[in-house]
């Protein structure tokens, strides 16, 4: 599912956070968002499932186009554009439930699936983030109970359990030791096959070794953007090159 991004500009109060975005996203790839903090990064991402409405004072122009539908239009339909649209952030927050009742909470919002239904989304939410072997024998036990990795994992599995089409992390692995990472990084090109995913990162290594495509983001602007290979090897920009080559700021 393609995301298309036009003329978005965002304010936080008088204090405009995003500015004349113009991006676009491919379907079933893995798009990296890069910069320094405070930069927007995060705040784009947010507005791809209208979390920045939760915050006072924000004012949205533009266009942000998911399924050929504008998801700022006031009339688009908030829950349904969050089933399509699921996020995972910085620090893992699972529910203080079991691994069973953490998979299963949306898909019962959602729907009025019976006890077989529940068992079978929770076994394929878990086989699909390669948790399912792990913990298959531990489904009534605590979600808090999991290391930080297995937590990381329940919140993608989670999502995975409402059918998103469009899959958001913030720093998803930022609380991770190097080996953790790697095994998020190595799930994120296995889901790839069926989401499209958007990950924003400080970890320029990673960006590098996980997405197809990268943009760089400076001061609330897009600076540029296009497949990774090409933002590493030969940015356009120069500060674009300046970042990367660790000479910002």
């Amino acid at each position: 599912m393609n995301i298309e991004v036009k003329d978005l500009n965002l304010w936080y109060g008088q204090f405009q956070a995003l500015k004349d975005v113009n991006i676009s996203f491919s379907e079933k790839r893995i798009t990296a968002i890069i910069g320094p903090s405070g930069c927007g990064k995060s705040t784009l991402l947010r507005v791809f499932n209208r979390m920045n409405d939760l915050i006072e004072g924000v004012r949205t122009t533009g266009e942000v186009t998911i399924d050929r539908e504008n998801i700022l239009d006031p009339s688009a339909d908030l829950v349904v554009l969050r089933k399509k649209v699921g996020m995972v952030f910085q620090r893992p927050n699972p529910f203080p439930l079991s691994i069973y009742d953490n998979v299963i909470f949306g898909p019962k919002i959602h729907s009025s699936k019976n006890k077989d239904g529940l068992d079978e989304i929770v076994q394929y939410s878990l086989e699909s983030v390669l948790l399912w072997d792990e913990l298959k024998d531990k489904l009534r036990k605590s979600a808090l109970s999991l290391s930080l990795e297995q937590k990381q994992r329940l919140c993608i599995a989670r999502l995975i359990a409402v059918k998103p089409d469009i899959l958001l992390m913030d720093e998803p692995c930022s609380t991770l030791d190097p080996q953790a990472t790697q095994r998020i990084e190595d799930l994120m090109r296995e889901l790839k096959h069926n989401y499209t995913i958007i990950i924003v990162t400080h970890n320029m290594h990673q960006a590098a070794r996980s997405s197809d495509e990268t943009g760089f983001m400076l001061l609330g602007e897009l600076i540029e953007a296009g497949k990774t290979e090409d933002i590493f090897t030969y940015p356009k920009d120069k500060r674009t090159e300046d970042y990367i080559s660790g000479q910002y700021g």
